[in-house]
């Protein structure tokens, strides 16, 4: 019947129940209740202390939200379609528990405001439950780091072994990413901490409201400054998809790396029984299947964004009913970050790494060739020369069987002369590596100055 809508004033026959459930968004949206609850009551106690109604008023309105939101965690509260969705839900319940003083919740207020305050409240709880997780892999990160430092493993560029690194080197890398993933979270919280309510359906309202105060009360930094861009506005929502997505491409990549180290051609890497699984057929084998479906994950917070820009492609101003499908995309994306967040975490903490298979990949593929380059350069020849007489060295021992620090000091003076008996203080491992002390570098002193100043940060 339209008499059970709160809005069922204009009409005169009753919602098509196909529509009804079509339309309804409370399948999705009730994960809101506690943030309209929350927004509800800073309106009703601004609407008192404006006289817009009665203090009174104001106190049963507060009283009955508190009601039903203890109601809804306990469970009690059966939210249905026909009331569309979690602001109609409540405040329906709201009527029927205090009676027709809770009508006056609504005064001064839409649900296109409504629903903006609620999405940034819950969406700004998030960000720092997520900000929580980043930190956490962060410091699983850097511990595999202190936990290998002597660790040595090749440098891969085209999956090609280029040069001799620290495997902590190769960790901290990541952990630069999820510091990029971690400012950029931080930027957008900041960025959309706003007060929306106020704003009304598009216009704003003609009550004497103080957007002010419920602003320094709900914990936001101002409000915003033009009612029709307060309700229409989803940047937020789609610069966090953004976030999302490019937090997904890094934990993809680092995915994408321990699938390999953890193959029996690599073997670098031991993942823990507790995030992989076996085969149904083959008895031998252990997958790693937390990773792989992590960077399945990944083209899913994708699709979010995808959906997210197209989702506000062409839209008029102000709110049009298409904004109601941008919950779905965020709260996917937001739960989605959060497991995987979790699971790396506790996953990289657990990893253990084979370093003496790690060493011997690093002894191969001639790995070292860059250091016999710098050194001729160091002995006054021209880097394109020096280029050139390496090329011909590795091209010789390609045709020997053999690798860049087994040749005698008669063969590398073959290439040219001059090439000292100096040359083997440069063409190991670990002097390839410790060579490069310049910060940002994979030297052991670079990286334990790395390590010590993310300890002070």
């Amino acid at each position: 019947m339209t008499q059970n809508k709160l809005w069922g004033g204009r009409f005169t026959q009753p919602t098509n129940k196909f529509v009804e459930e079509f339309t309804a968004s409370i399948e999705f949206d009730q994960r809101l209740y506690a943030y309209d609850i929350q927004g509800s009551k800073a309106h009703a106690e601004m609407l008192g202390r404006q006289s817009i109604i009665a203090v009174a008023d104001a106190e049963q309105i507060i009283a009955g939200l508190d009601g039903i939101l203890r109601d809804i965690e306990a469970g009690k509260v059966e939210f249905t379609v026909e009331l569309e969705d979690i602001h109609m839900n409540i405040e329906a319940r709201l009527i029927e528990r205090i009676g027709a003083v809770g009508g006056k919740l609504h005064t001064g207020r839409s649900r296109n405001d409504q629903v903006a305050v609620d999405i940034r409240l819950y969406l700004r709880d998030e960000i720092d439950s997520v900000l929580a997780y980043l930190a956490a892999l962060e410091i699983s990160l850097i511990k595999q780091a202190e936990r290998n430092l002597d660790v040595i493993m090749p440098g891969f560029t085209h999956l090609q072994t280029a040069q001799p690194i620290l495997y902590s080197h190769h960790m901290l890398a990541y952990r630069e990413m999820i510091a990029r993933d971690t400012s950029r979270l931080k930027d957008l919280r900041a960025r959309f901490n706003l007060l929306p309510l106020g704003a009304g359906a598009l216009a704003g309202t003609t009550f004497p409201i103080d957007r002010e105060w419920v602003a320094d009360k709900l914990g936001f930094d101002g409000v915003t400054r033009n009612s029709l861009d307060s309700v229409s506005d989803r940047d937020f929502a789609i610069e966090f998809c953004s976030f999302a997505s490019i937090l997904m491409m890094h934990l993809s990549r680092l995915s994408e790396e321990l699938i390999l180290w953890s193959s029996a051609s690599f073997n670098f890497i031991e993942l823990s029984d507790a995030f992989c699984t076996g085969s149904s057929i083959m008895p031998q084998k252990k997958n790693p299947d937390v990773p792989e479906l992590v960077r399945g994950k990944t083209g899913r917070v994708y699709g979010n964004l995808m959906s997210m820009l197209t989702l506000m492609k062409s839209l008029p101003l102000a709110y049009n009913k298409d904004m109601q499908e941008d919950k779905e995309p965020l709260f996917d994306s937001i739960d989605t970050i959060k497991g995987s967040l979790k699971i790396f975490a506790d996953m990289i903490d657990q990893m253990q790494v084979k370093a003496d298979n790690m060493r011997n990949a690093a002894a191969q593929g001639f790995s070292t060739a860059t250091d016999v380059a710098d050194y001729c350069v160091r002995k006054g020849l021209p880097f394109r020369q020096a280029h050139e007489v390496v090329g011909k060295t590795v091209r010789y021992c390609v045709e020997t069987g053999k690798d860049i620090p087994e040749l005698s000091l008669e063969e590398f003076r073959s290439f040219s002369g001059l090439i000292d008996a100096d040359i083997y203080d440069y063409v190991t491992l670990e002097a390839s590596v410790n060579a490069r002390k310049a910060t940002g570098g994979t030297a052991r002193e670079a990286v334990e100055r790395e390590l010590a100043r993310l300890k002070s940060c």
